[in-house]
């Protein structure tokens, strides 16, 4: 029997694994509860999304005082029985409290494997350009936790494809973010049926 996950979720944007996990739950295909999402962007699709489905939401800026939103973060997380936190595309670095709180605790999906295609400024389509530059025969997706240092926390899992003749900068990231949502779903599927063991 799996556990219960209680997720708690990070987006700046559209929040696309955000919103497959989500979809995933309603289906019965993960036993989870989706506790809370929080964005630093008032606009964002996943606050959206997450309005419509019911999801706990809550918009937290960052760029006025970002440690009293750090703390403001891990209050919220923790108010709402949050047990592991998702990131989904959330493009701000989480600051000391929230990392201490829950260490070994956040899991994030990165564009691409690491630790060769990673590190400050490595994110998105950025990352895709660095693959095709350096004439890599393979890229993928990696999930791993989040430490105090971009994409530098312990690897869970990879998934990887091979480049294809004449690949593109636009035809690999399509294929990338065509692959992360399901795969992030079946990461946390694993972690919650005991397959993949967190530290």
């Amino acid at each position: 029997m799996s556990s219960l996950l209680k997720l708690g979720f990070l987006a700046s944007r559209n929040g696309s694994s955000f919103r497959a996990i989500v979809d995933a739950i309603a289906a019965g295909e993960l036993r989870a509860e989706a506790r809370l999402i929080v964005s630093n962007n008032r606009k964002s699709g996943a606050l959206a999304f997450a309005q419509e489905r019911g999801v706990p939401n809550l918009c937290i800026p960052t760029e006025r005082d970002p440690a009293a939103a750090d703390i403001a973060l891990r209050d919220a997380l923790e108010a709402a029985g949050v047990e592991l936190v998702v990131l989904s595309g959330y493009l701000r670095k989480l600051g000391p409290a929230t990392l201490a709180r829950y260490q070994h605790r956040v899991v994030n999906i990165h564009p691409g494997l690491l630790p060769e295609f990673g590190g400050e400024g490595m994110y998105g389509r950025r990352v895709h350009e660095a693959v095709i530059a350096a004439g890599a025969l393979k890229s993928g997706a990696t999930i791993h936790l989040v430490d105090e240092e971009y994409d530098r926390g312990p690897v869970l899992t990879r998934r990887e494809l091979t480049l294809a003749p004449g690949e593109t900068v636009d035809s690999l990231e399509a294929r990338i973010t065509a692959l992360e949502p399901l795969f992030f779903v079946e990461t946390l599927r694993a972690i919650a049926g005991g397959d993949l063991r967190l530290p």
